[in-house]
C-alpha cells in the first residue's frame, strides 16, 4: 500500500519497533508546529509509538547540525539508540545574504552527518522566498500539502531500508 499524500513511497513499511527523534528550531513556529505535527502524524500512521517519537526544540536552523549531531550522540550513549532523525528549520529569505549562508552551510552539515553518524538525517529544512511559500510546505494554506509528512514517511522508510538492528 502506498499511504496517499506522503509522497512517493514504494511499499508499506512497518515502524513498530523504530525510535525517532525530531529536533527543531523555534524560528517560525507555526510553520514550524505545522511541520512537526505532519511528521509525527505521519511516523504514527506507520506504527512509530509516540513514546519512541523524541522532540527537542533548539533556537534556529543554524544550530540545527550541532543539535541533530548531539542528539544522536546522546541517545546512543544513554542506549537507547535512534534509527532516523528528522531535522526541521525555515528559512526565508529576507533583503540581506544572511539567507543563503544559512541555506548553504546548513543544509552540508547536515548532509555530511549521515555518514558521520551511521543514521539517516532527514533534511526538514525548508528554504523560502517568502512566507506565503513556506505556509504552502507546512500545509497551513487551503489546499495545501504539508511536507512534514513527507519526512515522518521517509524516516521510516529510510530506518526499514538500511538501519542497523540493536
Amino acid at each position: 500500500m502506498v499511504a496517499e499524500g506522503l509522497g512517493k513511497i514504494d511499499q508499506q513499511y512497518d515502524g513498530s519497533s523504530l525510535r525517532v527523534a525530531i529536533v527543531h528550531a523555534r524560528w517560525n513556529a507555526e510553520i514550524i508546529d505545522s511541520l512537526v505535527a505532519g511528521a509525527v502524524a505521519s511516523l504514527r500512521r506507520f506504527g512509530v509509538s509516540q513514546e519512541n517519537i523524541i522532540i527537542e526544540t533548539i533556537p534556529g536552523s543554524f544550530e540545527l547540525p550541532y543539535a541533530t549531531k548531539r542528539m544522536v550522540e546522546i541517545q546512543k550513549e544513554n542506549n537507547t539508540p535512534v534509527d532516523a532523525i528528522i531535522s526541521i528549520g525555515v528559512l526565508i529569505k529576507g533583503s540581506t545574504a544572511h539567507f543563503e549562508y544559512i541555506a548553504d552551510s546548513t543544509t552540508h552539515e547536515l548532509m555530511g552527518l549521515q555518514k558521520h553518524l551511521d543514521t539517516p538525517v532527514i533534511f526538514g529544512v525548508l528554504t523560502c522566498f517568502t512566507l506565503e511559500q513556506a505556509e504552502q510546505r507546512a500545509g497551513i494554506s487551503a489546499g495545501s500539502h504539508n511536507h512534514g509528512e513527507d519526512w515522518g514517511a521517509a524516516a521510516v522508510e529510510m530506518a526499514v531500508k538500511f538501519g542497523k538492528k540493536h
